[in-house]
């Protein structure tokens, strides 16, 4: 494991982390020092903590909590890369909510937060205006807002069949530009579509068309940030077929527009930051 510091300060600190472990490797036991969110950008590994076991793949965040134990497994891929956020407890207590959300363990990947880790992702690897600072008040606070209104998730899939499923959400989100059905993506698993249905979902958190939509969600929130490609030819090249659907879904999910979520990247603060005291 290798780990950068990308910035730091007193309330929060940016951290990018490159693991190379590889399937089989001993896993250990580890201590979150604070709270922390872990945007999974790269990669899949697992996670025990509190009794309960995550498979976390790209999109996915990892939820810290203060002096919680966890387990990191790789028991299918080789290696991940996390953008981590480390927070101090002032600014726990001013974002409020229950603090319990925080020992959530993990989040499935999530449109929501998944257009604000893309966000973190396009800051961190150019030096913009908009801090990672200001990005990680903002992820932490749409974490605090998300997770109250989650289910708890099905019973545990067999180690064969979690395998499967992360197997599955790295072809989906390789291919995720092209037209993927159930069918198609069930056939990757061998298994039949009725039961692919089940374990993708009680393995990840989210169903595959989800993930699906989500992965080329995150891919334009990439390029919006990235790119001056207009925002017509990026949702055809991402695989959606309707320029009004990707606005629609792309606006629901990051609570702007594309255009003004790719002019929030390039250091227009107040766009998210108003967007987000509305709620």
């Amino acid at each position: 494991m290798t780990a950068t510091i990308l910035f730091e300060s007193r309330p929060v600190t940016v951290s990018e982390f490159r693991c190379a472990a590889v399937p089989g490797e001993r896993p250990y036991a580890e201590h979150y020092a604070g709270y922390s969110l872990s945007y999974v950008r790269k990669g899949s590994f697992g996670c025990h903590h509190r009794g309960r076991f995550f498979e976390l793949v790209t999109g996915s965040l990892l939820v810290g909590h203060p002096g919680d134990e966890f387990i990191c497994t790789h028991d299918h891929v080789c290696g991940d890369e996390c953008l981590s956020f480390f927070f101090d407890d002032a600014v726990i207590d001013d974002i409020g909510g229950n603090r319990q959300a925080w020992q959530a363990g993990a989040m499935p990947p999530l449109p929501e937060l998944m257009v604000l880790g893309e966000l973190a992702q396009a800051v961190a690897a150019r030096e913009q205006t908009l801090g990672l600072d200001e990005v990680g008040h903002l992820i932490a606070s749409r974490f605090v807002a998300t997770v109250a209104g989650l289910q708890e998730r099905p019973a545990k899939p067999s180690l064969r069949d979690r395998r499967r499923a992360v197997e599955s959400a790295l072809w989906i989100d390789d291919n995720a530009h092209e037209d993927i059905d159930l069918a198609a993506a069930a056939r990757t698993a061998g298994v039949s579509p009725f039961h692919f249905l089940r374990l993708f979902a009680a393995t990840i958190g989210v169903t595959p068309h989800q993930y699906l939509i989500r992965a080329r969600l995150r891919r334009a929130a990439r390029r919006l940030s990235e790119e001056d490609t207009s925002v017509t030819d990026i949702a055809y090249d991402i695989g959606f077929a309707d320029l009004s659907n990707f606005t629609r879904t792309f606006t629901r999910a990051a609570g702007v527009s594309p255009l003004k979520f790719r002019r929030a990247s390039r250091g227009e603060r107040k766009i998210l930051q108003e967007r987000l005291s509305r709620h």
